[in-house]
């Protein structure tokens, strides 16, 4: 739970007349967003106990004729690259980079606490002006946004997050507040594309209603067009990916593509699936990118997005460059053209990178400027999505006990203010641990070779193997985090705290 600092007052510690601007909005909004997270618990609830998602009958949405028009200026979108708003100095990068796209995450890869969030907003707002820049230390002098050709995407925080401590003894929707905090300090003639947001974390069609509503009452409350605020989503669901065309249809008005953010949805796929022994998920790093489960959604998004006009994006590949380990690097850069290139051939129109090294290898792999001719006439738009893993990677002790190793460490990194940490050569943020502790609490569940005898031990012994090859000069308080670190992340695997947050 994001809570505000101590004091806060909504009147006086942001911008003259936020509050007025907000309040009436978190009235309408808040409850919906309240009512949609128990509907979220209750779909969970019967998944588990056996009636899984399932495509929706047919209906306007997937029978008439309609299409989306895109813009000629995201028709190249063959790279996003992503990264933290809290880190200015980063943002300043990825802007420069020269990738066509650029998504600033206030979610995933940023510490969900109040001082990190308003720095991401910041940070946020400088950057969609031209204005943020940070100091260089290395060559001396301050460093600011060279291009101002980049299209750039906002991710706000998912509907499923609460903001404490803004409105007096209430809860608020952080997707709200993240959404008209943006707008009420943004002016749109400071906008060349309008405001451009990712929302993640859907977990329906209706959902989209909420986000269409959302984006109409802001717009009219700041005098804003309707067609101000234009947005992509991520599909990183089990649920969503049965009705991705429905939830195009319902946000049809500002909605530009769709986004496969595997790993999130590996993860909801193990929470959906977490009482069935065969859905048993191997050790992540041994799974193919090319695995079933992915690849009959990866193939399946561009024809529902194409079909509909707008674009399919790609998600984002976990091993991670280094400048300093050239044989890693070498690894990481092969793997990601091995993945980009099987997008591209599932009819992708760009991807997702965090690294600068990866943008040119990526965009290499696209088409021109995106595949929305890529459409198969017949093709299968109700296939498996549910494919068990059976005979997939390995499944074994040392893969559990890697997964505890980076779930302490990841939480280490929290506890330091990251979002987003490298751990043995992966950039493992809130998607990926979430997926270790499925994964865990998994193996648990089904005791088999790969099931520690007990996992407070596990967690003692791999705590152990951490702190021994810590340098001898670490100090109290960074052991003292890494063992609060090892109590939250098994506390949370055995209190069922799967939820991304």
């Amino acid at each position: 739970m994001n809570v505000a600092a101590p004091g806060f007052d909504l009147k006086v510690d942001l911008a003259e007349g936020f509050a007025e601007f907000f309040l009436p909005i978190h009235r309408r909004f808040t409850p919906e967003q309240q009512r949609l997270v128990r509907a979220r618990a209750e779909r969970l609830a019967r998944a588990h106990a056996g009636d899984l998602p399932d495509y929706l009958p047919p209906s306007a949405a997937t029978t008439t004729n309609w299409k989306i028009e895109l813009p000629a200026w995201v028709r190249d979108q063959r790279n996003q690259m992503t990264g933290p708003a809290d880190d200015a100095e980063l943002v300043v990068k990825m802007i420069n980079s020269g990738a066509p796209g650029i998504m600033l995450d206030l979610e995933d890869s940023m510490v969900n606490e109040w001082d990190h969030l308003m720095l991401g907003h910041r940070n946020v707002v400088a950057a969609l002006r031209g204005t943020l820049a940070y100091d260089d230390r290395k060559r001396g002098g301050s460093v600011g946004i060279a291009r101002r050709d980049a299209v750039i995407w906002t991710r706000v925080r998912p509907l499923h997050l609460s903001q404490a401590g803004i409105v007096e003894d209430e809860l608020a929707s952080a997707s709200v507040f993240d959404v008209a905090l943006l707008a009420f300090s943004l002016e749109l003639h400071e906008l060349p594309h309008g405001l451009l947001l990712y929302i993640p974390k859907s977990e329906s069609a209706e959902e989209a209603i909420f986000w269409r509503d959302l984006f109409a009452a802001v717009s009219s409350a700041r005098g804003w067009p309707g067609n101000a605020i234009s947005c992509m989503a991520l599909v990183e669901a089990h649920s969503l990916a049965y009705e991705v065309e429905e939830f195009l249809y319902n946000l049809r008005d500002s909605i530009l593509g769709l986004n496969l953010g595997r790993w999130d949805y590996m993860a909801s796929l193990i929470h959906f699936n977490l009482n069935d022994p065969h859905w048993l998920l191997p050790d992540r790093n041994t799974i193919p990118h090319d695995v079933a489960f992915f690849q009959n959604l990866r193939t399946l998004l561009p024809q529902i997005c194409h079909r509909r006009g707008v674009l399919a994006i790609g998600g984002m590949t976990a091993l991670y460059p280094s400048r300093e380990d050239a044989e890693l690097n070498a690894r990481a850069l092969d793997a990601l053209e091995r993945d980009k290139r099987n997008e591209a051939s599932c009819g992708m129109d760009g991807a997702w990178t965090g690294h600068p090294d990866q943008n040119a290898i990526a965009v290499a792999q696209f088409p021109e400027p995106n595949q929305l001719s890529f459409v198969t006439p017949g093709a299968d738009l109700h296939p498996d999505l549910r494919p068990a893993p059976i005979g997939v990677g390995a499944t074994t002790i040392e893969g559990t006990r890697a997964a505890i190793r980076t779930v302490i460490r990841y939480r280490k990194g929290v506890l330091d203010g990251r979002g987003a940490s490298l751990i043995d050569g992966y950039m493992e943020d809130l998607a990926t641990d979430r997926i270790y502790r499925l994964m865990i609490a998994q193996r648990l569940r089904f005791p088999g070779e790969y099931t520690p005898r007990s996992l407070a031990d596990a967690f003692d012994e791999e705590l152990d193997v951490i702190l021994a090859a810590l340098p001898p000069q670490s100090s109290r308080e960074e052991i003292a985090r890494y063992r609060r670190a090892r109590l939250l992340a098994e506390q949370m695997i055995l209190t069922g705290a799967f939820d991304p947050r």
